[in-house]
């Protein structure tokens, strides 16, 4: 607790308050709120939740921008909050990386931004920022793309693409990267 001089606690406690509930609101601005895709290949259902943040005019990727690709923040927890959430019914093949039905977290390395890795994690549950790379079951190169406008909420998509084919597509700020999915 601050020291009070002059016995003035009570305005005190105010100030404190009133910053603290200012920066409630202020936060309460940058809200991300759940989301999730899904679809069905081959009769089975992949399933992703995440979190979607917005830009909110602040620098995602690069240096000095919320997810850096200078290296200081090179793992991206691919959304906000807890841990983005991955299922699968059916045994993959993610972009040549082997993934055994089941429930993994999904991460991306983003230290080179035009070569997006998308990390299928086997720790599940966890808080968004708590990344073990000896959990990993493996990486896969994604597709880097440039949508046709900046895309101010971040967006994942799962879509089918053939009878045992699909797609995961991540779009935010001025990247899209995508990795092709097929049912084994």
């Amino acid at each position: 607790m601050p020291k009070v001089q002059n016995g003035n606690m009570k305005t005190t406690l105010l100030c404190a308050f009133t910053l603290v509930a200012a920066a409630g609101v202020a936060s309460a601005q940058f809200v991300s709120p759940p989301a999730q895709t899904s679809v069905t290949i081959a009769d089975h259902t992949l399933l992703i939740k995440y979190s979607a943040p917005s830009v909110h005019g602040r620098k995602i990727f690069g240096p000095g921008g919320r997810i850096s690709q200078d290296g200081t923040y090179p793992v991206w927890r691919a959304g906000a909050n807890d841990a983005t959430a991955f299922h699968t019914d059916a045994d993959l093949d993610i972009g040549g990386l082997a993934v055994p039905k089941g429930d993994y977290t999904i991460f991306v390395l983003v230290s080179d931004p035009e070569n997006w890795q998308l990390i299928v994690n086997k720790q599940t549950g966890q808080w968004g920022l708590t990344y073990r790379q000896n959990m990993d079951l493996g990486r896969v190169k994604m597709t880097m793309t440039k949508p046709p406008a900046k895309i101010e909420t971040y967006k994942m998509t799962l879509s089918k693409t053939g009878a045992k084919t699909g797609k995961l597509e991540l779009a935010w700020d001025n990247y899209v990267a995508s990795v092709p999915i097929t049912a084994k």
